[in-house]
């Protein structure tokens, strides 16, 4: 048994397990290898005050504004007080943040009144995992076990309902069953404290930024275990991904329009001041809905970034990751405008913590974009989302590492029961459920909403959840269907929390509900009952 468990290797679990690793052992998993995250992929940067001419009072109003009343104050001031010490003890670790002239060079991104972001070119997370993962191997406390996918959570709720008693509450977390996908084996993962570091659920749509591991796998286990999940209805999309057929999921950073791009229609027209006074440096939400609305009004396929203001040199010093990309597929945005169009990009919503990042379950942390903290509202400010991933992490070590000195449970875990289940020969049905709940959750549950297509893609989800539960105890377990169970459950639950709100706020945006409603000043809350 370890002292925590660590489900990820985002900038979230990296950080969390080198501070718990003072205190305990620290097992720290991933589904596939320990460069693969969420984080990984992470172009423009981490907010924090960091020049003398900003201030805590602007970043603080920044997050509020972008937050659509919806932010929980007190977590926005504690993530933007938290900011320098974090940024300064990742620069302790080894994270090589750009500089200039011998300061560190600061972007300003959408939302942000000022220049604040820090940067690794434009490849911040990238550079955050390459540091974070060799300080991790120097730290004896820390087994890395790689290629395991969680299953579900254990916890004294979950063995007793198998046992045939009744619940308790609160629960409390024991471990995990973690499935090793070479062998088909699910073993039992025991630790006094979990957390959950395991990112978005951008695959439950058929466009998204995020990279194939994203399948909400922390959110829906946690659903499963009883845990409160809050805010799901706030999906945002990012306004910019490259549109080109060999370029998968590539992200165009909100930094390029922080350095004065323009986004143009097919004709060459600027059109985001008909949409807002900000244009191109607007929140996501407006800036994604505009282009939606544009392509839709339109029929056309794509809107495109001009970037021609700025000369070679200085695109190839500021952005030299995406101006190679886009020069490898044929885009030289020296002299022509980038194609882009909006993807599912970040999950505002996820497991409800407190401000120490502890969910409703007892032990059982949610740190990074698997969390909902109140950071983000109902619209995250750019570039504030790796911040909070070190900053929850941080309080949660704090915390986790006093629960060490409870008592531990004496609990007799039971063994993972694949019952009758066999080895399953038609793979395809997975593939073609997972394509399914892609399609309608986009069409149906995508920038811009209505009731009507709300209420099929629920009618549709319960078809597919009850596809998947035959199929998911017929057969031995794989890491495609554990991560379609997952995707299905945050299906249902996005679509769920989406029909809760009756007006359209942030990232909710519903033709029916077209306005703010005072009575929409509150966390969309969901959670399971026995």
């Amino acid at each position: 048994m370890a002292d925590f468990l660590v489900l990820g290797t985002g900038v979230a679990g990296l950080f969390f397990a080198l501070r718990a690793a003072r205190h305990g052992t620290v097992r720290l998993c991933t589904k596939v290898n320990r460069e693969e995250s969420n984080t990984a992929y992470a172009q423009g940067g981490i907010a924090a005050v960091w020049a003398p001419d900003d201030t805590a009072e602007a970043h603080v109003q920044d997050t509020l504004i972008a937050g659509a009343g919806l932010c929980r104050p007190d977590a926005v001031e504690q993530t933007v007080r938290d900011a320098p010490d974090r940024i300064r003890e990742l620069i302790e670790l080894g994270v090589k943040f750009s500089q200039h002239g011998g300061d560190y060079s600061l972007h300003r991104e959408g939302g942000h009144s000022t220049r604040r972001i820090l940067h690794a070119d434009d490849l911040t997370g990238a550079e955050l995992v390459r540091a974070l993962l060799a300080a991790v191997a120097e730290e004896p406390n820390i087994e890395l076990m790689e290629d395991h996918i969680a299953v579900d959570l254990i916890t004294e709720n979950s063995i007793a309902r198998r046992r045939g008693r009744p619940p308790t509450d609160p629960d409390r977390v024991l471990g995990a069953y973690m499935l090793d996908p070479k062998t088909g084996q699910v073993s039992v993962e025991a630790a006094r404290i979990v957390a959950l570091c395991t990112g978005g659920a951008g695959k439950v749509y058929l466009y998204t930024s995020n990279p194939d591991i994203a399948s909400g796998d922390g959110i829906a286990m946690a659903w499963r275990a009883g845990a409160r999940i809050a805010n799901m209805e706030f999906v945002q999309f990012h306004p910019t991904i490259l549109f080109h057929p060999h370029a998968k999921s590539f992200l165009i950073s909100e930094a390029l329009r922080g350095e004065g791009g323009v986004l143009r229609l097919r004709s060459g027209e600027a059109f985001m001041t008909r949409y807002d006074p900000r244009a191109e440096l607007a929140p996501r939400d407006i800036v994604a809905r505009a282009i939606d609305a544009e392509l839709k009004r339109r029929g056309d396929d794509c809107v495109y970034l001009d970037m021609t203001h700025l000369d070679r040199p200085t695109l190839q010093a500021k952005f030299p990751n995406i101006y190679k990309r886009c020069l490898e597929l044929g885009i030289d945005m020296a002299v022509a405008p980038i194609p882009v169009v909006p993807a599912a990009h970040y999950f505002c919503g996820g497991v409800q913590t407190d401000l120490e990042g502890e969910s409703s379950v007892h032990n059982l942390f949610a740190i990074g974009e698997a969390a909902c903290t109140g950071l983000h509202g109902a619209n995250r400010l750019a570039s504030n989302s790796l911040l909070e991933a070190v900053v929850y992490a941080d309080h949660a070590s704090r915390i986790a590492a006093e629960r060490l000195r409870e008592p531990a449970p004496p609990v007799d875990i039971p063994e993972w029961d694949h019952g009758r289940a066999v080895d399953s020969d038609e793979q395809v049905v997975i593939t073609q459920t997972w394509d399914e709940i892609r399609r309608f959750m986009w069409n149906y549950v995508g920038i811009v909403r209505t009731t009507k297509r709300l209420l099929r893609a629920r009618a549709r989800v319960e078809l597919v959840k009850d596809e998947i539960h035959d199929y998911y105890w017929d057969f031995r377990l794989t890491a495609p269907l554990v991560e379609l169970r997952n995707l299905a459950t945050v299906a249902e639950l996005v679509i769920e929390s989406a029909l809760r709100r009756k007006e359209s706020r942030g990232l909710h945006f519903t033709l029916d509900y077209p306005n703010q409603d005072l009575r929409g000043v509150r966390d969309t809350v969901l959670q399971r009952r026995w």
